[in-house]
């Protein structure tokens, strides 16, 4: 395959990848990082933690797309939304310090063990 081929699937697999990662975060409300961190570890070769970084860059302008939605049909509790977004705050700055120091085979494992938990949830 030639250079401009190459060029060329990369920027399908990323607009695939995209894609996906929007449709999950728009429908559930979240998710988006469980499909883009694998995604981007398996099929784009990306480091772990870059993966998980970059991740969270990706979810940010997609959850101010699907925020804009729900919030325009009424779907948020505000109350429950800012009590939540507190917490939230600390627990994103205590995991994104957690995310430099954690080695890529633990963070991987810790990783696995929430989607298997996530989905054990989803069935029960």
């Amino acid at each position: 395959m030639n250079k401009k081929g190459k060029t060329t699937g990369k920027y399908v697999k990323y607009a695939i990848i995209g894609l996906v990662t929007g449709v999950a975060n728009g429908l559930f409300g979240s998710g988006g990082g469980t499909i883009a961190v694998p995604a981007m570890v398996l099929l784009l070769g990306a480091e772990d933690h870059k993966a998980h970084a970059t991740a969270i860059s990706i979810i940010l302008p997609l959850t101010v797309v699907s925020s804009f939605f729900y919030i325009w049909n009424g779907y948020v509790n505000w109350p429950l939304t800012l009590n939540v977004t507190l917490g939230g705050i600390v627990g994103g700055y205590l995991g994104a310090k957690l995310l430099s120091i954690c080695p890529a085979g633990i963070l991987r494992k810790i990783f696995a063990v929430f989607m298997i938990l996530a989905a054990i949830r989803l069935i029960f």
